[in-house]
């Protein structure tokens, strides 16, 4: 086993504070070898929501970088496979996937009842029949990932005690007269005294609370889930909401905070989507006695239905995944999921020039180079601050990357500000076009689309390669480019269409292939036609 599963695996018993900042300690004592090989080989199910369209793609890249079949769920946007528990880790890194849940357990034709008592019913006596053994450790094991990542940012930011009160004494004594510098290392050694004192009585009452008979509580911060919770056993004591307080308003030990979110779908249903979770919500509440919280929450239960389909999940994700590459937004920012997607239709090949005329904030580039790098991406568009923000992010990927000790060199990008129908590109040039295209809502109107759509497909097929050129495009004004592609049979054939959901908004991305008609063969004889007519005109 690698040594990142052998941490992933641990259980974070107690956080200890040094200077301010909080540090991750793994526990292991309690865990043998025997657990340790249950946890290796434990099999789960883990469900992901996808970009709505692309859940062919979704399941591509899971059995491409996971070796697991993935089978798509009747409601679209959605996949479900099975992998091994200690594989989590590479699940957070898929691509195409917006946020990640472990399924407790699904039914494929869950039976409602006739009234929505009787179902609401049901929904309270659920809880008690699911497996929640198996899910609960994966979130587990989830939760320890996240903190282990968060904590060390912390703990490599931050620096220690000891630090922090040489550097106060060299200020000191570079600014101050003799008796002063003598005054100010006084009172460091003093708060140094101070803060080691409340540490060691941080110490004590942590003792003081392993120390009792009495039952533990489930925690948050220990991330401990008991086994007297779980299917099968006795629930526990009323001594649950015993705790102790740490300095800082820290706690040693806490209930569980949690809440229900219901996706319902279907027109069917007796019910609504917020009696469903109300009902389901105060069953979880008595069997587990966690307590509800519909904000600051530690564990998230999702109750997804879509028509006769129910599917009881924890949640692994906090938020989206596809934000994972941009910190500078604009209006029309394309999610990275979807600019994923797009990208793996036209399969990148090494040396490939990919080119994205109107980049926005440069979701598609990134993208690209952060997963095809030897391609070769141009990012441009005509508007300045969309330039901007493509750079920032640039950097920020730079940055990121520096901080993790990455000797790269840099991202296959280049950024240009141009005229879209009019590229400083050479004539056949580029392999793949790839672009986000106005919708006419947001920028631009559906009044200048039929004006600018044209200029555009006839700007990319004289820079794209003909024959063995490729262009994926994203719109909403379906009608104008359907008119205008209809009109540019002879540089470019429609592959085919794959209609996604951006933003509540339906649209199209279009697989287009670049016709193998030159384009200064075009030209040639667009001039020889024009000619016959302009002398028509003079006689």
């Amino acid at each position: 086993m690698s040594e990142a599963n052998k941490e992933c695996s641990g259980h974070l018993s107690q956080r200890s504070l040094e200077a301010g900042g909080e540090v991750l300690v793994v526990d292991t004592s309690g865990t043998n070898a025997e657990d340790q090989a249950a946890r290796d080989s434990m099999i789960v199910k883990i469900g992901a929501t996808v970009p709505t369209g692309f859940e062919h793609t979704a399941a591509e890249e899971v059995k491409e970088k996971l070796c697991s079949e993935s089978t798509i769920s009747k409601d679209r946007g959605r996949i479900y496979f099975e992998i091994n528990a200690k594989n989590l880790p590479q699940v957070h890194c898929l691509k195409s996937v917006d946020n990640l849940f472990v399924v407790v357990q699904e039914f494929s034709d869950y039976q409602f009842k006739d009234t929505k008592e009787e179902t609401l019913q049901d929904f309270q006596l659920l809880p008690d029949k699911l497996p929640w053994s198996n899910p609960l450790e994966v979130w587990k094991i989830n939760n320890a990932l996240k903190k282990k990542r968060s904590w060390r940012k912390v703990v490599n930011k931050k620096s220690t005690p000891k630090e922090n009160t040489k550097k106060a004494i060299a200020e000191n004594c570079s600014e101050q007269t003799h008796f002063e510098k003598h005054s100010s290392a006084d009172t460091v050694d003093k708060s140094a005294k101070k803060s080691e004192g409340l540490l060691l009585e941080s110490n004590k009452k942590n003792e003081c609370c392993n120390d009792k008979d009495k039952a533990p509580s489930v925690s948050s911060d220990t991330l401990q889930i008991q086994e007297d919770r779980l299917p099968g056993s006795a629930t526990a004591a009323s001594d649950d909401h015993d705790h102790c307080d740490l300095p800082d308003g820290q706690e040693a030990s806490k209930l569980l905070k949690f809440r229900v979110t219901c996706n319902r779908a279907g027109e069917k249903h007796n019910f609504t989507s917020n009696e469903a979770a109300r009902d389901f919500g105060g069953a979880v509440q008595d069997y587990f006695l966690w307590k509800p919280d519909m904000t600051k929450f530690d564990i998230e239960v999702l109750l997804n239905i879509h028509d006769n389909e129910v599917v009881v999940a924890i949640a692994l994700t906090e938020e989206s995944l596809h934000k994972r590459n941009i910190t500078h937004f604009g209006p029309t920012t394309l999610r990275s999921t979807l600019a994923y997607g797009m990208l793996r239709l036209c399969k990148p090949q090494p040396s490939d020039i990919i080119i994205d005329p109107m980049c926005g904030t440069g979701a598609i580039p990134l993208e690209g180079a952060m997963e095809w790098p030897c391609s070769y991406y141009v990012a441009g568009d005509n508007n300045e601050l969309a330039i901007n923000r493509t750079i920032n992010n640039i950097n920020h990927i730079h940055i990121k990357r520096q901080n993790k000790g990455s000797t790269a060199c840099g991202l296959p990008i280049d950024t240009v500000q141009w005229d879209l129908c009019k590229l400083p590109i050479r004539t056949g040039s580029a392999d793949i076009i790839v672009t986000d295209m106005p919708f006419g809502k947001r920028i631009g109107s559906r009044k200048k689309n039929w004006d600018l759509y044209p200029s555009c497909l006839k700007e990319m097929g004289r820079v794209c390669r003909p024959e063995m050129g490729k262009a994926v495009l994203l719109t909403q004004d379906k009608k104008c480019f359907a008119k205008t592609l209809s009109t540019m049979g002879h540089l470019w054939q429609k592959s085919h269409t794959v209609w996604v959901n951006v933003g509540g908004l339906h649209a199209a991305v279009y697989f287009l292939k670049r016709t193998s008609l030159s384009f200064n063969k075009i030209t040639k004889e667009d001039n020889e036609n024009k000619e016959p007519a302009e002398k028509t005109k003079i006689e």
